[in-house]
């Protein structure tokens, strides 16, 4: 028979254990964010539906996305063991210069929608944790502002080649007296991809009041609030537009896109080259011989062509043919640290992350997005750890398998 007894009030003390009080509402939905899942499903509850859509979602049916996410869930791990990892480097020379992690904020497009502190907090969570940070085309911070606001950032800059070539120069230009090193040419969007729930969202740049979006404003006060007590939302790099977002990019993009444009891109742009977009081998060997310093294996996010090569895939293939040529990067579908690790040690040598930091800036602006690189920065150590691999520089193939 069990014998009971009341506990004392020095054993109690030892296991209550109350949490601390977090008075302020964005720290306490932050504390409880601990992978980028549960900072996407904040994001969702946050945002308004199709300014958090545009983010979440791709192209048709979104099977290049749903692929990309996939590969990296079919990655087994080969760990070993007896290896002493109580330290562990993650930093990693990219284009030159050592990034306190392996991995850049990819640019992205009409940010400020997402939250009204957009590009500057993204540049500010990169210059302070030592990493690189993009600006898209389609940016709402101009490249200027973004170079104010973080100007000890490693800063890049995403073109588009347009209809209106001259434009596209003065960006470079812009760009370059405003100390970005590297340009980044997008080249697989010779036109705008079916991106499905915008359409049907009806979404517009900038938001358009109509019934739907002030019955969807009236749950997310908040973010309607941001949106019109602070500047107005539109695209810094371009004139003023209302429509769609496939309107703008069809009317922006130029379908007669070929190698003679990368050649004129190779011969203005002084810094460094990444070409954006590569989706075969044959064309990876094609951009290094007209000048690219990186190969950057991108579907654009599973948001152009649906069903479109999935890069982790890809990377193996382009890696041998490459060789060391050119550094060969790649995104789309990582969200953890371990499918970080994993890329690196497929042969990746660098990766952009948009979604996940996307997911922070929603759920919690620029503490969001340091929430956002604290997450990765915590899963990549402990999965290196666990496979016994010190620094970043020691993952190789011989880690990873694709079952």
């Amino acid at each position: 028979m069990t014998k009971r007894q009341l506990p004392r009030p020095s054993e109690l003390k030892q296991i209550l254990r109350p949490k601390p009080i977090v008075l302020n509402p964005t720290d306490r939905r932050l504390a409880n964010a601990h992978t980028i899942a549960d900072l996407r499903m904040i994001a969702r509850k946050r945002t308004p539906r199709a300014a958090f859509d545009y983010t979440d979602g791709a192209a048709e049916l979104e099977d290049s996305l749903r692929r990309a996410r996939q590969a990296y869930r079919r990655v087994e791990f080969q760990p070993n063991v007896l290896r002493g990892v109580s330290d562990v480097d993650t930093s990693r020379e990219i284009l030159g210069r050592r990034s306190a992690l392996p991995f850049a904020f990819a640019p992205t497009g009409f940010t400020r929608m997402m939250q009204h502190e957009g590009e500057r907090a993204v540049g500010r969570v990169a210059e302070r944790n030592g990493i690189p940070v993009g600006l898209s085309t389609m940016a709402t911070t101009s490249i200027e502002d973004l170079a104010a606001a973080a100007p000890g950032a490693r800063r890049w800059f995403q073109l588009y080649v347009w209809n209106d070539h001259g434009a596209g120069e003065d960006l470079m230009n812009r760009a370059w007296e405003s100390g970005y090193d590297t340009l980044m040419l997008t080249v697989d969007t010779p036109v705008a991809g079916a991106r499905l729930r915008d359409v049907r969202n009806g979404l517009t740049i900038p938001p358009a009041l109509t019934l739907k979006t002030v019955l969807d404003g009236a749950t997310h006060p908040a973010w309607w609030f941001n949106l019109l007590t602070t500047e107005p939302l539109n695209f810094a790099s371009l004139s003023h537009f209302d429509g769609t977002v496939a309107e703008l990019l069809d009317k922006l993009f130029d379908p007669t896109l070929n190698f003679d444009d990368l050649d004129r891109v190779r011969a203005t742009w002084p810094g460094k080259l990444v070409v954006k977009g590569i989706q075969n081998v044959a064309d990876a060997r094609e951009v290094v011989r007209h000048g690219a310093d990186v190969v950057l294996l991108s579907n654009h996010g599973g948001r152009q062509l649906d069903r479109a090569p999935t890069p982790l895939e890809l990377l193996p293939a382009v890696r041998d043919e490459i060789q060391r040529d050119a550094e060969v990067w790649l995104d789309t579908g990582i969200l953890s640290g371990g499918d970080i690790v994993a890329a690196i040690a497929s042969g990746a040598d660098a990766v952009l992350v948009g979604r996940a930091f996307l997911y922070g800036l929603m759920a919690g602006g620029e503490r969001g997005v340091q929430r956002c690189v604290d997450i990765l920065r915590t899963e990549m150590v402990r999965t290196m750890q666990l496979l016994g691999v010190r620094a970043v520089d020691d993952l190789r193939p011989e880690h990873v398998v694709l079952r």
